[in-house]
């Protein structure tokens, strides 16, 4: 009884999610960018396969950095607390389907409806590529693949917000707040602290790996360019020290991202139904 409950719940949070307005219009801003950026590289005659998956993988990153935490953390923010405003928290939860279900349906359903649109628009991108010859398929996988990450650890910091939130206002406006701090402020901020204080290395690599945003950065640079020199000091230093390891550090760190927060978002709506 509680697989098939979960199945339902799972497949409305993902209708749902599908046709939540802010969701479709970064979903769409994201399949029609990555789309432009491959086709201005085939238009613009890539001399070489390598030369035309590189530049357009570097191009596709730093759209991914700025619409996937933006997406996570909306779509999470919305959840929990929309449920909240319009009463329909209280109402699941007065069934018998547990809060572990009700949490686990909205956590897959949304969690699905995200890795989907990074699916959706790094393959077409990959289509288009194949029209330049681009060779290096795993290393693209690779970037789906931390992409998706990126995107469940920002549903889950979402999901934590929401938690805390009588109002969806109150929800998104945090989330926005968040997706500032971590994309923009997260950078800018480590430069300013190093120019400041003089961090170490190991202590800039230690706040990096603190924003689940500059992790991508980090990984996603590993992958494409093989080396951290761009990074200065810190980047250095995470090769030097983690080596061949590091994709799996920085996988790691995502992936502790998700369980943490989603773990936090849970605790605290169990709290809230056990009052």
């Amino acid at each position: 009884m509680t697989g098939n409950t979960l199945t339902v719940l799972t497949r409305k949070e993902l209708r749902d999610a599908l046709r939540n307005r802010w969701f479709l219009a970064d979903a769409a801003a994201l399949l029609v960018l990555s789309t432009a950026l491959s086709l201005l590289v085939y238009l613009t005659g890539a001399t070489s396969p390598v030369s035309g998956f590189g530049r357009t993988a570097a191009s596709l990153v730093n759209v991914m950095l700025l619409l996937v935490p933006l997406m996570g953390l909306t779509l999470g923010g919305l959840a929990l607390a929309g449920d909240r405003e319009r009463g329909a928290l209280e109402f699941w939860l007065t069934q018998p389907i547990g809060t572990a279900t009700y949490f686990a349906a909205k956590a897959i359903g949304l969690g699905s409806a995200l890795a989907a649109a990074v699916i959706i628009g790094f393959g077409a991108s990959a289509a288009l590529l194949l029209l330049i010859g681009a060779t290096d398929p795993f290393a693209y996988l690779l970037l789906a693949g931390l992409t998706v990450l990126l995107a469940w650890a920002s549903l889950a910091l979402g999901l934590l917000l929401s938690s805390r939130c009588a109002r969806t206002s109150t929800a998104v406006s945090l989330a926005l707040g968040l997706w500032l701090l971590m994309v923009f402020l997260g950078d800018l901020g480590l430069m300013g602290t190093a120019l400041a204080v003089r961090l170490p290395p190991s202590w800039l690599l230690a706040l990096a790996l603190a924003n689940p945003v500059e992790a991508y950065r980090i990984a996603a640079l590993r992958t494409l360019a093989g080396s951290l020199e761009l990074l200065g000091p810190a980047g250095l230093y995470a090769d030097e020290r983690l080596g061949s390891t590091l994709l799996l550090v920085l996988s790691s760190v995502l992936v502790a991202w998700v369980i943490a927060s989603a773990a936090a978002a849970y605790t605290i709506l169990r709290r809230e139904v056990l009052r």
